[in-house]
């Protein structure tokens, strides 16, 4: 019996975990964590029968003790709530699937108590990757990545030696607007935005897809995963989704791995890894498929993403600036007070008024993000 706890169950990654728990039958939910959705996290408890359950509120988790009086689970909440789920005793893996830069502190305290890291969660390897991968191999801990793009190379790596590595060839869709031009961009709505071609996901990364910034991020989490230099992942436009990213190795062999898009792929060969076990869908029918597509993409229009190579080769702490910046800025174009381009805006202001820092502590990372919502704030 797999025995896992779960940071940001009720999002799309944790619900779609949940439903390769449900699936197998041999994984036990020990904890769960999530934000304010007491509905649905209330019908997991029932489901699944956590022993430790966290809230961000205490108000939620006051609200959520209430209705789940009849059971065995205990409620906590606040950062020490999802501290207390991390590290609890008797789960393997934990499963960090909170967006944002808030699953830093779990991802480390989690680490030190042991635990292997299923990560869904970019922004703590896109900040403090220069701390969490020499603390996980330490400890030695497993780092086994969730996102479909890490997920591909990780798979692609299998049987090959990191060194061998000649560079990564990281696939993206291109998002709702591949294509357009900046002029076209102008009046981009949230619902043009949130309407992404290939992937179910949440509202953040989907934004996120769409400016093309989620690759950035992605970039700078490859550099951490995989022990290369930023400008050894080169970003592909795959528009049909099937090929999920690729390595390049030395002797021009090229690995792939492809598939449907499906998120509980790569979700189950992180529970299961190194075995592999059937997942029901769809699979790829290459000869209705008959063609795959590939593209240069257009780091001008979407110059977010040459941003975040900048932040990348740059290091310190300019990554968190590039994180942090987009979080709000995707935060305040959800609740439609700056418009779709503002995003990028944003980000490059912030960049460019940054005093970087080499190395920096998590406490100065922390402070690097206050800074910068700061700043952003200030705007208004």
């Amino acid at each position: 019996m797999k025995k896992i706890a779960i940071l940001g169950s009720t999002g799309s990654i944790g619900t779609q975990t949940l439903e390769v728990a449900r699936e197998n039958g041999d994984i036990e939910v020990l904890g769960l964590a999530a934000g304010s959705n007491i509905r649905l996290l209330e019908e997991q408890i029932r489901e699944f029968h956590p022993r430790l359950v966290a809230v961000w509120s205490e108000d939620k988790a006051q609200e959520l003790r209430v209705k789940i009086a009849d059971t065995d689970t205990k409620v906590v909440s606040g950062m020490e709530g999802l501290l207390d789920v991390s590290t609890m005793s008797g789960t393997e893996i934990l499963v960090t699937a909170v967006v944002g830069m808030i699953g830093i502190r779990p991802t480390i305290e989690a680490i030190n108590a042991g635990k292997d890291i299923a990560l869904a969660n970019k922004e703590t390897l896109v900040t403090a990757g220069h701390l969490i991968m020499p603390l996980a191999k330490e400890k030695g801990v497993s780092i086994l990545p969730v996102d479909s793009e890490h997920s591909a190379i990780f798979q692609s790596l299998q049987g090959n030696e990191q060194k061998a590595i000649h560079k990564i060839l990281l696939t993206a869709s291109g998002g709702p607007f591949r294509g357009r031009k900046a002029e076209e961009l102008l009046e981009i709505k949230v619902e043009d935005a949130l309407k992404h071609p290939n992937w179910s996901m949440g509202q953040k990364i989907t934004i996120d897809s769409s400016t093309m910034i989620n690759k950035g991020l992605e970039v700078i989490e490859a550099k951490w995963l995989f022990g290369v230099d930023v400008d050894q992942v080169q970003v592909v436009v795959q528009p049909q989704s099937i090929i999920h990213s690729m390595v390049e190795y030395v002797d021009g062999a090229i690995m792939a791995e492809l598939g449907t898009p499906d998120m509980k792929l790569p979700i189950q060969y992180a529970l299961y890894y190194p075995e592999r076990r059937y997942l029901p869908g769809e699979r790829v029918d290459f000869w209705s498929l008959g063609k795959l597509e590939f593209e240069k993409p257009d780091m001008e229009t979407f110059y977010g993403l040459k941003l975040a190579y900048e932040a990348g080769r740059t290091g310190g702490s300019l990554p968190t600036v590039f994180n942090a910046a987009n979080e709000l800025a995707v935060s305040q174009f959800l609740k439609r007070e700056i418009k779709y381009l503002e995003i990028m805006e944003i980000i490059e202001d912030c960049m460019k008024a940054h005093k970087n820092i080499d190395n920096p502590t998590l406490e100065q990372i922390l402070e690097t993000e206050a800074a910068t919502y700061e700043r952003i704030n200030s705007r208004r």
